[in-house]
């Protein structure tokens, strides 16, 4: 399972207030933690932290301040291009570029990033039209950015397709419908592209955020899943999806299948 950190995310006060005042050790130290705690990639993102003039140069600046303290790659995440572009220039390794939307011409424009930039894609299964609301038509963006990327020669153990979890406080039936999505795209293609998850946005203004976060997680693994943008500081989340790993037969088991696991994944 590729977990990507969400915590470098400027809407949380404490990283919103790092990048005001311009203070590398709580990033420093936040991406730590999430690379300890099993982390593969670490998403950036300036979030609403500053005013949209500053964005590019406040991502530069996150991606260098992050960098001097770990070589973790990086995700880095913005709906803006000039943004998305300020971070690229920035990056030591390999990174992620989160995210494009399905619709062609972005599409095609953001596979040509990736590929300048040796960079994974994540791509949304959303178009001019929105967010779609069934099955059928997220299964189709999906098949249209298959194809996108089969026909630019974009490599598919580089392409995250996210089929996008929205809220279940505000639209219940949707979780079930990316999880009958998720199960009827395995066969997309050989080999297959990775499926990504944004895995907070489904308990988005919930109670129990945790427990939704990771109860879901687990049934998006059972139905093919393999890569979530997610907490991996939360203990009982992480456990989860080891404890989901070994189920599903992709870690073997052992009395300390847990610790075993988090060594397995620890940075040296």
């Amino acid at each position: 399972m590729i977990i990507v950190g969400e915590r470098l995310n400027g809407q949380f006060d404490d990283v919103g207030k790092a990048i005001q005042d311009r203070n590398p050790e709580v990033l420093q130290k936040l991406a730590q933690e999430q690379v300890d705690a099993g982390a593969d990639y670490l998403d950036v993102s300036v979030g609403t932290a500053v005013a949209s003039r500053d964005k590019p140069e406040a991502m530069a600046w996150m991606v260098e301040a992050i960098q001097e303290g770990t070589d973790a790659p990086l995700a880095i995440d913005s709906p803006v291009e000039s943004v998305m572009r300020a971070g690229l220039e920035k990056v030591k390794n390999p990174p992620m570029i989160n995210s494009t939307s399905a619709e062609p011409e972005q599409l095609s424009k953001y596979i040509e990033m990736a590929q300048e930039h040796d960079a994974a894609l994540v791509a949304l299964t959303t178009d001019q039209d929105g967010v779609p609301n069934d099955v059928a038509k997220r299964t189709e963006l999906a098949g249209n950015i298959v194809m996108a990327a089969m026909e630019a020669g974009f490599p598919f153990d580089q392409l995250y397709i996210d089929l996008i979890a929205l809220p279940v406080g505000a639209a219940q039936q949707q979780p079930g419908i990316m999880l009958d999505a998720l199960q009827q795209l395995q066969g997309i293609a050989n080999p297959p592209p990775h499926f990504i998850v944004g895995l907070s946005n489904v308990s988005q203004s919930t109670v129990k955020r945790s427990l939704i976060n990771r109860t879901y997680l687990v049934m998006c693994m059972a139905n093919g899943l393999d890569a979530a943008i997610a907490d991996p500081l939360d203990e009982k989340l992480m456990d989860a999806m080891i404890t989901a790993e070994l189920l599903l037969n992709r870690q073997i088991y052992s009395d300390s299948f847990l610790s075993a696991y988090r060594a397995s994944k620890r940075r040296t």
